[in-house]
């Protein structure tokens, strides 16, 4: 069977070969054997432990232990545990959908609000009033206040009063933010909701601008998790390629 050292697992994977030291470390490889110099001896399933890593981790998505999931694929095949790799993997694409239909669903949940009219005679509110009307805290109001997300009229005795039309613009920031959508994506949909209605949501949300100076990957949350859920469809087939090399071995 062929053999690798540190250098040519990274140079064949494109890492550095720290990098590869510190994925024996943390437990996400195999632990290789050793010549009596202390040199490591990698073979093919170290290899390919190290390109499903990379596969693993490289989508940019977090929320709700996507992270976690992945990594815990990882630990099941540096221990040859493939079976239970495969399960997680499968738990794994069936929360990256919930992902996709949660972030699809705030969007059709904005599009429904955009399109009825808030009612002219509902009643201003405080902010207890709409922090509860929400199901929010007021520290979370004043958060979005403080980022531009909306902006609160203020009666002459000093209090904010929430309109019908604060109420709306809330309820769709609070729908996507339920959603994962980052702060930045929803403020640049806020902002262009107030020159007209007709805005397309989904690019908007998806696509942040030229001049903005700090993109999060939630500004991609669409894009991040489509690429999440085709890495994870590759999976199954590259933890079949270490089980291979396993029995070899």
């Amino acid at each position: 069977m062929q053999t690798y050292k540190t250098s040519e697992i990274a140079k064949q994977s494109g890492l550095h070969p720290n990098t590869i030291r510190f994925y024996e470390e943390i437990g996400f490889l195999t632990k290789p054997e050793r010549l009596p110099n202390g040199y490591r001896v990698f073979t093919p399933l170290h290899l390919e432990q190290v390109r499903f890593i990379r596969l693993a981790l490289r989508a940019e998505v977090l929320q709700n232990g996507l992270r976690d999931h992945a990594i815990a694929i990882i630990r099941f095949c540096s221990a040859c545990r493939f079976e239970e790799a495969e399960r997680e993997t499968n738990c794994y694409l069936e929360q990256i959908d919930r992902e996709i239909a949660f972030a699809n669903g705030a969007i059709h949940a904005v599009e429904a609000t955009l399109s009825r009219a808030p009612a002219p005679d509902a009643p201003l509110r405080r902010r207890s009033d709409a922090a509860s009307a929400l199901g929010i805290t007021q520290e979370t109001l004043r958060n979005w206040e403080r980022n531009g997300l909306v902006s609160i009229e203020r009666m002459p005795n000093g209090y904010r009063v929430y309109s019908p039309a604060d109420m709306e613009r809330l309820l769709m920031i609070r729908t996507l933010r339920c959603a994962n959508y980052s702060l930045s994506a929803i403020l640049r949909l806020m902002n262009k909701l107030t020159f007209s209605r007709q805005v397309a949501i989904a690019a908007t949300l998806d696509t942040p601008d030229e001049s903005e100076e700090i993109v999060s990957v939630c500004d991609h949350l669409l894009f991040a998790l489509s690429c999440a859920r085709e890495d994870a469809q590759q999976m199954p087939a590259h933890i079949r390629q270490m089980q291979m090399f396993q029995t070899l071995q």
